[in-house]
């Protein structure tokens, strides 16, 4: 009996069982087949070998790498890495090692122009975990590399402190500003820093003693897995400078009551203002009304203070945001209060809308704080695409004319908010009312 399985024909006998049962597994295996994933096909054939592959060093050097490391290095043409990360490798790959220029983003061309000849970038331990490994692979498809890393640096000092990965924030700031970290700055919470020397390390401390959480306790771990390795412990506001060995991480122990609240409608007292400022509980209302998701893009049209904005992107890390401020002290004020609340990716745009709308990102959604017109609102029912969504508040008269207007034309829901709060009334307390706030919300 003639049999066709997959794309063989198998001859079995007729009443042959365990023929027929090796056939069919044959067949099921070779469907299963049919759906692996393009790479892992690639890995297990005969195609083309990644010319670049990236490898994880730890600071106790080549010794320390696995057998698929040390055969890259030996085969490869050319070996890039920092310079310490070359001089980690010692005199034995000298000969065709090239230490990585600085600024990082000037050395991508010239070694882009190694595509295709064997090549080797070393990098500490993981080099996807805040490591040079995404910012070399973003201009590479994905058969081009290969990567085989080490434990990373949050391991090591994970391993030597005890502490769960899963429940410590991790961060690099060899670049960064220490605002990045204020919102993480939690009472018990628990945090790992790589910096880029010992002069950050007393940066960061007095950091932590500015904004309230001098009383944490700090680890300092030095070089790591290696022979200069060493660890020492203190109280970051009672830090003194010593001589710091490179690589160093820091990891915190925070304690302080000084925590920025995770709910919208941060307090006021957060931001620099000049009387121009979304009020707490109103901002609160107009973040449901923005309802961030992930990756979306908000403008800010009439920033103010750029509180709206600087909560957007509080929310999450994949958001976008970007604030449309006509007065420039103003605009100057976003920018600071961005960067004290480590959200500096807030792109501030110094100009009136919508004459400078139509060079700026496509939005997912819009809020409009200020500058409300006929003209703004036309812009961006034309201009837009469908699904956009809007949200607009209004406190005068004649701004309330106008959404009250659009409401009647396109539809969405329009609210009065009306606040009060209690003052002094002669010997007594009573309400003191604000202005009222009308609030229209509508998708195009």
């Amino acid at each position: 009996m003639g049999k066709l399985v997959g794309l063989v024909r198998f001859t079995l006998p007729a009443k042959d069982k365990t023929a027929l049962i090796f056939a069919s597994l044959i067949r099921s295996l070779s469907l299963t087949a049919s759906f692996v994933p393009a790479r892992i096909n690639m890995l297990g054939s005969t195609s083309k070998t990644p010319w670049l592959t990236l490898i994880g060093l730890g600071e106790d050097g080549p010794e320390g790498l696995g057998t698929a490391s040390q055969k890259a290095l030996s085969s490869a043409e050319k070996i890039w890495g920092s310079k310490r990360h070359i001089g980690l490798l010692g005199s034995k790959y000298s000969e065709k090692s090239i230490v990585w220029p600085k600024p990082f983003a000037s050395g991508i061309k010239p070694f882009l122009e190694m595509r295709g000849k064997s090549t080797v970038l070393i990098a500490s331990g993981d080099p996807f975990w805040f490591g040079a490994g995404h910012a070399v692979t973003k201009y590479l498809k994905f058969e081009e590399w290969t990567a085989i890393p080490i434990p990373s640096s949050f391991s090591l000092a994970a391993a030597k402190l005890g502490w769960p990965l899963e429940n410590t924030i991790c961060c690099g700031l060899h670049a960064s500003n220490f605002e990045i970290i204020r919102k993480e700055l939690q009472e018990n919470q628990k945090l790992m820093i790589t910096l880029r020397d010992g002069a950050a390390v007393f940066s960061l401390t007095k950091y932590l003693t500015e904004t309230g959480f001098g009383s944490s306790k700090i680890t300092i771990l030095e070089a790591l897995g290696g022979p200069r390795e060493r660890i020492k412990q203190m109280i970051a506001e009672k830090f003194l400078m010593y001589d710091i060995c490179h690589p160093v991480l820091v990891a915190v122990c925070c304690k302080g009551k000084n925590g920025i609240t995770f709910a919208t409608g941060k307090p006021d007292s957060l931001f620099q203002h000049g009387g121009q400022i979304t009020k707490s509980p109103i901002r609160a209302l107009t973040l449901s009304a923005l309802a961030p998701k992930g990756a979306e893009i908000l403008w800010d049209i009439g920033a103010g203070s750029g509180s709206i904005a600087i909560e957007w992107l509080l929310t999450a890390p994949s958001l976008k945001a970007i604030s449309i401020e006509k007065d420039p002290d103003r605009a100057k004020i976003v920018s600071r209060n961005a960067l004290s609340l480590g959200v500096n990716r807030l792109e501030v745009i110094l100009g009136s809308a919508p004459q400078c709308l139509s060079n700026l990102c496509v939005p997912d959604v819009i809020f409009i704080g200020g500058g409300l017109t006929q003209e703004l609102l036309n812009y961006i029912f034309s201009s837009c695409p469908r699904g956009t969504r809007i949200v607009s508040n209004s406190v005068t008269l004649e701004s309330e004319k106008i959404l009250n207007e659009w409401h009647a034309k396109k539809g969405g829901e329009l609210m009065r908010i009306d606040l009060s709060y209690s003052a002094p009334l002669g010997r007594k307390r009573g309400w003191k009312s604000s202005y009222p706030i009308v609030q229209w919300k509508c998708t195009l």
